[in-house]
């Protein structure tokens, strides 16, 4: 089968660093579907393994942890999709990844695709959905509308990265299901509005200090904030702004995170990492199925649109590359998206 993948860790701008190769197909596992990959996008934690993970000597290793596509074959013990589904997921970080013609992955943690998407929209929702999901309602805890909780109401959500893949499906999240008040930040014009248009209440400036811009808006302190980049340059700003007994939830990358200076104001720290369920199998593994299902039905119901924001053509190694560039310039905006071979 038709496939991308590396030899070495390289920089983005050498020629080997992503290729199209040839590879045996996976054979499905018994709780597993034997996806034939119609569309996949591309995230930061593709940027990050292909720059630091080196495959076994001779081995190629294949990223990609975004997909739809149609169930080609199913495991002996899979239960809720038959073949001819059409699905999408975010995969697992120890299995190989989706940028291959065929991809075996786990049925706990795969949905039926919303129907009212074609491949490439829908490709730009898995991980980053998974990722804003479980910041939103696992880690912070933030009551659903309808539930014993209120939705949250009275209480402030600030987003650093409001306009990346993370941001743009958070924000859209926040405000169909919650009663916060949301906060992004944006640094430029055309993200700005794009954050305003996905539901943000208010956009600040985050090349400037948080807290500054924060009171300028009149709102001053907030409730929580998920900190989605750059968490070691804000870090000292985050802090003034929360409230006291506020919470902080964290996805990114850092050498170092000192937590002591959460202590004065008793502030909660929080953890997302999308990879852990399905790298670790957790008891409740197939929560990540269920909730790309539950949005797939928002998407379907207008309530949450689409992050895909570029196209960048056919799935290969050339324009592997070219989104691996623009995600490494931290200037994407919503996900970029790749279909077909």
């Amino acid at each position: 089968m038709k496939a991308v993948g590396y030899y070495q860790p390289l920089p983005i701008d050498n020629p080997e660093s992503l290729q199209d190769i040839e590879l045996p197909a996976p054979v499905a596992g018994p709780r597993d579907l034997l996806v034939r990959v119609k569309a996949v996008s591309v995230n930061p934690v593709d940027t990050k393994v292909r720059k630091n993970a080196a495959p076994e000597a001779g081995q190629a290793k294949v990223l990609g942890w975004d997909a739809v596509g149609t169930v080609e074959a199913i495991g002996s013990g899979v239960k809720n999709f038959k073949v001819g589904d059409r699905v999408y997921y975010a995969g697992s970080i120890i299995r190989p990844g989706a940028n291959a013609e065929l991809h075996a992955v786990d049925e706990r943690i795969a949905a039926i695709a919303p129907k009212s998407l074609d491949d490439a929209q829908a490709a730009a929702l898995p991980l980053t959905t998974i990722t804003a999901y479980e910041l939103l309602f696992d880690r912070l805890q933030v009551p659903k509308n309808g539930s014993a909780g209120g939705g949250g109401e009275g209480q402030t959500l600030l987003i650093t990265g409001g306009a990346g893949g993370v941001g743009s499906i958070l924000i859209q999240l926040a405000r169909q299901l919650t009663k916060l008040r949301i906060v992004a930040t944006a640094s430029r014009a055309e993200t700005r509005a794009w954050c305003l248009e996905l539901g943000a209440h208010v956009v600040i400036d985050h090349s400037k200090p948080l807290a500054a811009e924060l009171k300028a808006a009149g709102i001053g302190e907030v409730d929580m904030v998920a900190s989605l980049t750059q968490t070691e340059q804000h870090y000292a700003q985050i802090i003034e702004s929360l409230k006291p007994q506020g919470q902080l939830a964290v996805i990114d990358d850092m050498k170092v995170l000192d937590a002591m200076p959460l202590k004065t104001k008793c502030i909660s720290l929080h953890w997302e990492m999308m990879f852990a369920r399905s790298r670790f199998e957790t008891p409740d593994i197939a929560e990540q199925g269920a909730l790309l299902a539950e949005v797939a039905a928002l998407v379907d119901a207008g309530r949450i649109r689409t992050t895909a924001n570029a196209s960048f053509g056919t799935i290969n190694a050339a324009n592997l590359q070219r989104a691996h560039a623009l995600v490494e310039s931290g200037k994407a905006q919503g996900k970029v998206v790749l279909a077909g071979f």
